[in-house]
């Protein structure tokens, strides 16, 4: 059974808290939901709302009708005679999805309206929307408390509006409180009640229960199931697209049309846009998820993949990595090195080995970037040269000046000066390196995230940690540096960089282990 996928990021996701999206952003969202990740339907604003919020529509449908994608842009709408449908005309939307009432509750202390009123008003805006052109998708808002304290009343608007022209009618559980035999239970009663019908539901996450719900929903018979890319949403979120298509693949029968290689990319976009940082264990998306760490683990994978299943990490465009700290073992650092494509003999593998987890019981985080240097250090080999060191620099911070930066770094024996001046102490110091590289004619990375990190309890002297993401080429890698000073930490990652594209067999090597991402 196909299964449509409607993506509501751009308005119920921008209800996350701190979260407001520019037209232009939400303009690139949208051709990435459906022309990459190839999503069938996004829902993009609310009447009414906003100038904001109409800029964006007009934008998107603009973009929209040009290549023939307006029937899958969709506007949030009320029950308001007229008001929002003007709004969603003038914006050039065809598709309005019409917010009611789906518990008598709702109906009564809300709006203090009885059912018949409600329902005259609700057949009042479709009869406007269809003279307009414009379909009509309906929400039944508190469906789920609808159905678990007043379900004749959710079956009296259904009764009443199947023959209307409504092309889907939306089941929300508006409040999260749903669990899956309840959601199995409720969506096969109206699936089995209208098979005619079509039915989409609407899962928000307050119990950590939205993607289950959705499996359950769908197992049901329902057509239809809303997300939001990393999950964004108000309160705990709605269901996260990248979980949710990957249980609609691998646990039921249903097929949708997304592009799974570009889900990674979208999500990462989507968390530059909204500031809200995907948490290093969300399934499918997170930085940690295809990586394994204790040691007894990689051994499994060294002998038969024991510790593969069905979700694979090439299926998202990303790779398995081995994590190295004080639960490694031999065989984790056997399967790095085997990327690498290095090997040791036992005894410098056992001497490696114990300085990963001499390292890991410090609390330091050991990267795979790391491993080399590592091996120079411990076996005292030139395995990586370590060639290129800052060996003098000079920072200043004036107030009303920009800051500047003076640089002296050691090639290949040979020391280089420069200075030059920035927007902060860092990225003057980035300059003054990058003047270097260009008199060389040597090619420079680009920086793709910058991350700081300072232990609990704020004092002014913790240590500080700076991870910095590169992209040089076709490599992605990620440094690291740790100092008390913030920029003297970024500095010591930036040396780490500077030998790594240095090396020409270390970089194709890395390039081996590090993930696919995107620039935009």
């Amino acid at each position: 059974m196909r299964i449509e996928i409607m993506d509501t990021t751009l308005r119920d996701g921008e209800q996350t808290q701190g979260v407001s999206y520019s037209p232009l952003e939400k303009l690139h969202m949208a051709t990435l939901l459906l022309r990459e990740l190839r999503v069938d339907r996004i829902e993009v604003a609310s009447a009414r709302v906003s100038e904001g919020e109409f800029e964006a529509a007009c934008k998107i449908s603009e973009w929209a009708g040009r290549h023939d994608l307006l029937d899958r842009i969709e506007v949030l709408g009320f029950v308001d005679g007229v008001t929002s449908l003007d709004w969603i005309e003038k914006a050039g939307i065809k598709v309005v999805n019409l917010l009611c009432k789906g518990s008598r509750r709702h109906l009564e202390k809300q709006l203090r309206k009885s059912a018949g009123q409600h329902l005259q008003e609700i057949k009042h805006v479709i009869s406007g929307a269809y003279e307009r052109g414009i379909t009509v998708n309906l929400y039944l808002e508190d469906w789920s408390n609808g159905m678990i304290n007043s379900p004749d009343y959710v079956f009296y608007m259904i009764d009443h509006l199947k023959d209307d022209a409504v092309a889907r009618f939306m089941l929300p559980d508006t409040l999260g409180i749903l669990n899956p035999h309840q959601t199995s239970d409720f969506c096969r009663r109206l699936v089995e009640s209208y098979p005619s019908l079509h039915f989409d539901f609407h899962a928000h996450n307050d119990y950590d229960l939205a993607a289950a719900n959705v499996f359950a929903a769908v197992k049901a018979g329902v057509k239809g199931v809303h997300t939001t890319v990393n999950g964004l949403g108000e309160r705990a979120g709605n269901a996260p697209l990248a979980s949710v298509i990957a249980i609609l693949k691998d646990h039921t029968d249903g097929e949708t049309g997304i592009d799974e290689s570009e889900i990674i990319s979208v999500s990462s976009i989507v968390e530059s846009y909204s500031g809200i940082r995907i948490p290093v264990n969300k399934p499918v998306i997170g930085d940690n998820v295809f990586t394994q760490t204790s040691g007894i683990h990689a051994d499994g994978d060294n002998k038969d993949n024991l510790y593969f299943n069905s979700l694979l990490p090439e299926r998202f465009g990303r790779r398995r990595r081995y994590a190295l700290g004080k639960m490694s073992g031999k065989a984790t650092i056997k399967k790095n090195l085997e990327e690498f494509g290095l090997e040791l003999d036992q005894e410098s593998l056992s001497k490696v080995t114990q300085r990963v987890i001499e390292l890991g019981d410090k609390k330091e985080n050991v990267t795979t970037e790391d491993l080399p240097f590592i091996i120079a250090d411990v076996l005292g080999t030139n395995r990586i040269r370590y060639n290129i060191f800052i060996r003098n620099y000079s920072l200043s911070l004036s107030y009303g000046l920009r800051p500047f930066a003076s640089v002296k770094i050691e090639i290949d024996g040979t020391l280089y000066e420069e200075t030059s001046s920035g927007d902060g102490q860092y990225d003057a110091f980035m300059k003054a390196i990058r003047k270097i590289y260009d008199r060389l004619g040597r090619g420079f990375p680009v920086l793709t995230d910058y991350l700081v990190t300072i232990p609990p309890g704020g004092r002014t002297d913790a240590l500080v940690e700076t991870a910095i993401s590169w992209r040089y080429e076709d490599m992605n890698f990620r440094t690291k540096g740790l100092d008390a000073d913030q920029t003297e930490s970024a500095i010591k990652a930036t040396e780490k960089m500077l030998n790594i594209i240095g090396n020409d067999g270390y970089r194709k090597k890395i390039n081996i282990l590090t993930e696919a991402t995107h620039e935009f």
